[in-house]
């Protein structure tokens, strides 16, 4: 009787480990936006990953505080309220506030937005990416 005990939680083990296995792999992302330096930090499960210029919002428009979640991705968007600028790979996480590419590339690291959180281009595509394979629920936005 023991031994079939013993044989029955193996069994129970090989399969609870099976079914874990076909789970994906989960990656937290946090990105953390710091508007006094003009940098963002992005971590994956708890390893810082990339750190960044950015430009959040100028005098007169700012940037929201808080920690947040991605509403919606939007490979190219284009602003309605601003000329219909370009806003490659936005990830909109506070009504119209968004993280998002921008060709304004020289003024990154300095205030210079209508408050969203602009990046280089690429790191947009990179960051954009990231969010969509690990989902809303795991992305974490912290700005202050």
């Amino acid at each position: 009787m023991c031994f079939s005990f013993g044989r029955r939680l193996i069994l129970a083990a090989a399969i609870v480990t099976f079914v874990l296995g076909l789970q994906p792999a989960r990656a937290d992302v946090v990105v953390h936006i710091d508007k006094s330096s003009q940098r963002m930090a992005v971590s994956v499960d708890g390893a810082a990953r990339y750190s960044w210029p950015v430009s959040t919002g100028r005098g007169g428009y700012g940037t929201p505080s808080g920690v947040f979640r991605p509403q919606s991705l939007v490979r190219m968007h284009y602003s309605r309220k601003y000329y219909n600028s370009p806003m490659p790979h936005s990830i909109f996480f506070y009504y119209g506030f968004a993280i998002h590419g921008t060709n304004d590339i020289r003024r990154l690291g300095g205030p210079a937005s209508h408050g969203c959180v602009r990046l280089h281009p690429s790191h947009a595509a990179t960051l954009y990416a990231l969010v969509q394979r690990t989902g809303s629920r795991g992305t974490r936005i912290e700005i202050n």
